[in-house]
């Protein structure tokens, strides 16, 4: 591959609050029905809601392993998503043996579940209570470490942490290695499992969460809506199937889009704000449109970050419509909430399906557009049948990391 060659996009798998599996998560997006309600373990929590995986899901049952014992949360959510990404790419372990295989997932928190147990164990009964999984289970790499052993990829295997970016991040870490030859097959993506009360606890004492004063939790979630108070809660794992595009044609696979373009920036400002007037975001989309060959103003359709603050909503609104103001316009979080490390990696499966597809899902919750975003192409009530050609998909997080993947149809 050249420098700015694209990747196709062959296969995805995805766990989200949404649902489990592609089909599911497509139909609940495209259906705009949010999804936060009240968590039992979040009883005693300043936020006592977050849109959390249906409670069918049974890491045993689909990964075939005691999963649910022997790996986090985080780590049972990458590993179905992982396995359901390379089913749908048509991957057999036959063909995995003879190729490269990376595995890049992006992560906020890792295990903390795992973190949290066994912590409760060692406070109530001291250091022999603590399990000797502990360790195995809490490590960050094991979002990538155990896939790549489930699935012998014996290629590059990395964890990135770019908070809330992390997902995006992986995936265009994961270009980088099909374009130097690195790899002949990647699995990218991100995944979260932290809806604790203890990480409940410390994102409301930034003020970062919505309350639901004005609305009831399933309508909390409202990005780029003018009663946006904050984001939902939202956990998850997304995983896609990089292959260059001679390799995904010789053998016949199917190409949801062409990942054709990364962009990476640090807005160099503050610990959890973003920069005033998006420099950082905008720099980012730049670079990744000029890796893809595209010109901001002509994408036409972006799956923007949008997690329902006020500040982010208004600021990320403010820069689409400066430099890419033709673009139609979502964000998912209305259905999912932020699923943390992982939403930059399922929006970009959700962008990914738009293109293939020719709907663009709506903007749940969103009644009327704040101040900033009111003259956008807002998707609103439903889904938009609409054929667009190039797309982008926005990630930022804490720490000001930007990470932007561009997109172009098949």
């Amino acid at each position: 591959m050249t420098a700015h060659a694209p990747a196709a996009i062959t296969g995805i798998g995805l766990v989200s609050a949404a649902g489990i599996g592609r089909a599911a998560n497509w139909k609940a997006v495209c259906s705009g029905v949010p999804t936060a309600d009240a968590v039992d373990a979040l009883a005693d929590a300043p936020v006592a809601f977050a849109s959390t995986v249906p409670a069918t899901f049974d890491a045993d049952r689909l990964t075939g392993h005691r999963a649910s014992r022997n790996y986090d949360r985080s780590t049972q959510f990458a590993l179905v998503a992982g396995r359901e990404a390379l089913d749908d790419a048509g991957l057999t372990p036959s063909v995995l043996e003879d190729a490269r295989v990376a595995v890049v997932v992006g992560t906020a928190f890792g295990g903390v579940r795992t973190f949290e147990e066994d912590h409760a164990r060692l406070i109530a009964d001291g250091p022999g209570a603590v399990t000797a999984r502990f360790l195995p289970k809490a490590l960050a790499n094991m979002a990538s470490g155990i896939p790549s052993i489930e699935f012998g990829a014996t290629g590059p295997a990395m964890v990135v942490s770019t908070a809330c970016a992390s997902g995006a991040t992986a995936i265009g870490i994961g270009l980088g290695l099909l374009r130097s030859g690195a790899a002949d097959v990647v699995l990218a993506g991100g995944t979260d499992a932290s809806v604790t009360p203890l990480h409940v606890a410390g994102f409301h004492k930034l003020r970062a969460l919505s309350r639901a004063r004005r609305f009831p939790p399933a309508r909390a979630s409202r990005p780029f809506d003018v009663g946006h108070d904050g984001f939902v809660m939202g956990e998850g794992a997304g995983i896609v199937v990089l292959e260059r595009l001679s390799d995904a044609a010789a053998r016949g696979a199917r190409a949801y889009a062409r990942l054709a373009g990364y962009g990476a920036t640090s807005d160099a400002h503050h610990i959890t704000a973003p920069h005033p007037d998006g420099r950082g975001a905008k720099e980012a989309i730049r670079e990744a449109c000029d890796d893809a060959g595209l010109v901001p103003a002509d994408v036409g359709h972006i799956n923007a970050h949008a997690t329902s603050t006020p500040i982010g909503d208004a600021i990320e609104a403010g820069v689409v419509a400066e430099i890419a103001p033709n673009a139609v316009l979502t964000s998912t979080k209305g259905v999912t909430g932020h699923p943390m490390g992982a939403a930059g990696a399922i929006e970009a499966a959700y962008t990914a399906l738009a293109l293939h597809t020719g709907t663009v899902p709506p903007v749940a919750n969103l009644d009327r557009p704040c101040e900033r975003a009111k003259d956008l192409d807002l998707v609103m009530g439903g889904p938009r049948s609409q054929r667009v050609d190039t797309a982008l998909s926005n990630s930022f997080g804490f720490g000001g990391h930007n990470a932007v993947l561009a997109f172009t149809s098949t």
